[in-house]
Formats: C-alpha cells, sequence, structure tokens
C-alpha cells in the first residue's frame, strides 16, 4: 500500500460519549439519567463507580478542545446529554445545558474541527424511563422532540448528526440481559424497545432536517462479523442466526425496509415473539424507519467466533490465547474490520461508510516522564487503520476514522477499571497524561495514512 491515497475529505477524528466524560450530574438543571441510577446500585459496576465525577469535562471541555487541536484531526465526536438538555425527557429544554454545548460547537469550529453530534449514546433521563424507556412508544415522540431543540439551538453550526450509537447494545445489554441501563432481562420488552430506537431514528431524521436541510444524518451501528467455531453445519446455522440478530436485525429495516424473516423465525422459536408478525410494528413503522441515511456509522472492536449452544443458539466463544485479548476479553482481530466494510457495502450499497469507534483497552503503566507506554494500543490502532486503508482500496466508501477514546473514562458497568483513552486521566484530580498512542495517532493524522500497511 505503499502509493496508497485517503479520499481528500477524508476526516480523522476521535470519539466520546457525555455520560462517560462529563460529570456534573446534579448541576445547572441536568437530570438523573438512567446510568446515573443504575451505577448507584450496588453490583451493577465491577469497581462499584459512579458517572458523578468522572474526566470532569464539563468543567474542563475547553483544555480538552486544546487536546483535540493538538492531534490535528478534523472531526470530534461527541453526544449531548439528554438528561442535561431535557431533565425529565420532554418539555420545554433546559437553556444552561444547552448553553454548554452551544459554547463546546463553538470552540470546535473556531479550532477548524467538524462537530459530528450523537444524540443517545445510550444516557436517556430517569423520569422518561419511569414513563416507560425504550418499550414504550410514546419514547419515538419524546427523542423527536429533544432532536428538534438540540437542532434548533445547533443546527446552524452542526452538519453532521447520529441519531442513536449501537441501538442493539441498548435493546439487548439494557432490556434482555440487564448488565447495562436500565437493567431489564425482558427479551420481549428488548424487541420493543430496539424497535422503538429504529422507528425514533426516523422520526427524530425528520426533525433535523426540516430544521437544518443540509444536515447530513446517520445512525452507529456496532459490528462483529460472525465465524463458525468449526466447519459443523450446527455451527455455521448460529453464525447464521448470531448475523440476523445482532447485525441484520437492524440494518434491514433501516435499508431495506424489513426484518430478515430468518431472525423473525429465530425469535419466535425462543418464545420472544407469538408470530412473525410483532404487534408493536405498525403500519407505515418500518417506511419511517427506511428515512434515507447520508452515512452510516460503523463501531468495530472485534469479531465473534460462534458455536451452537443449548438448542441450537449461538454462543461466543473465546479463540485466541489470553495474550491476543485486550482488556474487554475481546480478540485482536483487524481482519475483521476489513471484513465487516466490505460486507455492508456488498449488502446494502454504496452508502457513504465512517468508523466512529474503534480502540482498545489495556491495561497502561504509571506515567513516565509526563507519558504513559501504551505500545499495545498503537499496535491495534495502527492494523486496524491499515485494515480501514484495505477496505477503502477494495472499494469501501469510507469517508472517515474516529478513535475510541479522546480520554479513559467511565466504562459503563465496567466503571474505571477499562481504560480505552489516547490520555490518561486520574479520576481524583481530573489530570489528563498523554499516552505514546496520542503521540503516534497525532504523527498519523499529521501524514494522512498509515505508510507501512500490508499489501492489499
Amino acid at each position: 500500500m505503499a502509493n496508497f491515497h485517503l479520499p481528500k475529505d477524508f476526516i480523522w477524528g476521535v470519539a466520546t460519549s457525555a455520560q462517560q466524560i462529563e460529570g456534573a450530574a446534579d448541576r445547572d438543571g441536568r437530570g438523573e439519567s438512567i446510568w446515573d441510577r443504575f451505577a448507584a446500585v450496588p453490583g451493577n459496576v465491577e469497581d462499584g463507580s459512579r458517572p458523578d465525577a468522572t474526566c470532569r469535562h464539563y468543567d474542563l471541555w475547553h483544555e480538552d478542545v486544546q487536546r483535540l487541536r493538538w492531534l490535528g484531526v478534523g472531526g470530534y465526536r461527541f453526544s449531548t446529554s439528554w438528561s442535561r438538555v431535557m431533565p425529565t425527557g420532554s418539555g420545554a429544554p433546559n437553556v444552561t445545558g444547552l448553553d454548554f454545548y452551544d459554547r463546546l460547537v463553538d470552540a470546535l469550529r473556531a479550532a477548524d474541527i467538524e462537530p459530528f453530534l450523537t444524540l443517545n449514546h445510550w444516557d436517556m433521563p430517569q423520569a422518561l424511563q419511569e414513563r416507560g424507556g425504550w418499550p414504550s412508544r410514546d419514547t419515538c415522540a419524546a427523542f423527536a422532540q429533544y432532536a428538534a431543540a438540540v437542532c434548533e439551538r445547533l443546527g446552524d453550526r452542526v452538519r453532521y448528526w447520529v441519531t442513536h450509537n449501537e441501538p442493539w447494545c441498548v435493546a439487548t445489554l439494557g432490556h434482555a440481559e440487564g448488565v447495562h441501563a436500565p437493567g431489564l432481562r425482558d427479551p420481549r420488552a428488548a424487541l420493543q424497545a430496539g424497535h422503538h430506537l429504529l422507528l425514533s431514528h426516523g422520526l427524530a431524521t425528520e426533525a433535523i432536517r426540516s430544521r437544518a436541510p443540509d444536515a447530513q444524518v446517520g445512525i452507529v451501528t456496532i459490528v462483529s462479523p460472525a465465524h463458525p467455531a468449526s466447519t459443523s453445519e450446527a455451527d455455521r446455522d448460529a453464525v447464521q442466526q448470531f448475523d440476523g440478530l445482532f447485525h441484520r436485525w437492524y440494518l434491514d429495516p433501516l435499508l431495506r425496509g424489513r426484518y430478515p424473516e430468518d431472525a423473525l423465525r429465530d425469535h419466535v422459536r425462543r418464545g420472544h415473539l407469538e408470530s412473525v408478525d410483532p404487534p408493536f410494528v405498525r403500519s407505515g413503522d418500518l417506511d419511517r424507519i427506511r428515512v434515507p441515511l447520508d452515512y452510516l456509522g460503523v463501531n468495530y472492536y472485534s469479531r465473534t467466533v460462534v458455536a451452537a449452544g443449548p438448542e441450537g443458539h449461538p454462543r461466543a466463544v473465546r479463540a485466541a490465547p489470553r495474550e491476543e485479548l485486550t482488556e474487554m476479553g475481546w480478540e485482536v482481530y483487524p481482519p475483521g474490520l476489513t471484513e465487516a466494510l466490505e460486507r455492508i457495502t456488498c449488502d446494502y450499497g454504496d452508502l457513504p461508510l465512517y468508523i466512529t469507534e474503534n480502540g482498545a483497552a489495556f491495561v497502561d503503566p504509571a506515567a513516565s516522564a509526563g507519558r504513559i507506554s501504551d505500545p499495545r494500543r498503537v499496535a491495534y490502532l495502527r492494523e486496524h487503520l491499515i485494515a480501514a486503508q484495505r477496505a477503502i482500496a477494495r472499494g469501501v466508501p469510507l469517508r472517515g476514522y474516529f478513535a475510541w477514546s479522546l480520554l479513559d473514562n467511565f466504562e459503563w458497568s465496567h466503571g474505571f477499571t477499562k481504560r480505552f483513552g489516547l490520555f490518561g486521566v486520574d479520576f481524583a484530580t481530573g489530570e489528563r497524561i498523554p499516552k505514546e498512542s496520542a503521540d503516534w495517532y497525532r504523527d498519523t493524522v499529521a501524514a494522512g495514512a498509515v505508510v507501512n500497511g500490508a499489501e492489499t
């Protein structure tokens, strides 16, 4: 790939989310979020930490913008907190909360950094959860109202919008498996939540475009190519099931206007649906969900190796030794990124794509001479960027790459135990400490490509 050239408008960026970095949970009118409530329950978060303070970005945002400028990135993906903008989930917006994002967007613009704004990165207001949350259809209208309020304030300066981050995680981890907020274990409620996330995406897209006609609106999905654990027919069938439930259950409605028939049958077989005609899908829903996307965001961390479990249901198996895993227990598998990007383009057409998250958690040593040494993270980012370049060389319309994450942060149910940042954070003081990966990423952004890539 010595002669590789990225598109002229390729955007290099980093990503964060409000709940994970802002802190100031009870200040300036912000309401309680479902993650504030979930983290307060003993046992829900690995180290017992809570996101009340986390990275203190609400107070240190100006310094963080300077770090973005130092990195040389052209884009910053961040999220607005629904609880800060609309403390009860609907009604009149909290002007003070919008003021914060107004200042942040102005600073990004002044630094020539494109804002990529995510409306829902998992932190729904607790008051709205108590009125039914995502399993309730009423939440779709509330989300559209929230999108409209943010767009009315920021739509003159924000061009790129993400409605939802990883609907699968919200629906399955939060409503079926109970390991994320709101902590439910109800597969039927999870299916309703997933559908309403998609429907609210369509409604929010309409709200944004009616207020900002030049807006580029997308949604972010998580991808994890599934490979069979063996050559057995049962394992191959399990891969098909996994793909239907994890990928196509969301991509098909968004891009084809229908739920995949095999996945509908799987849900009936599992007892999660009474029939292949879900009662929560009403006339016209799928047309609204299929509102044209300007781009699709892709979050990639690893592949999934799948074997047939009890009754043939798919189960993930560990396919690599410990030294080839991140601290999340995920295999370091760069070819999966190329595979995922090519598959989306092959199956769904030439929709512009952005890698909206890619990164790794490793145990970082203490800082020395003002820097943290993290060679494994550097290697992870390098090899995945090579994989992204390979996909572009093969015709994938990839328009940008956002490293996860700018900062070590509150990593959901893992608390402060898993660190993904290009900058380390002392959670007691808020101090940011640059890592070698920040230096490497800065150099790579300046070069515009990873120049020592493998053959295509």
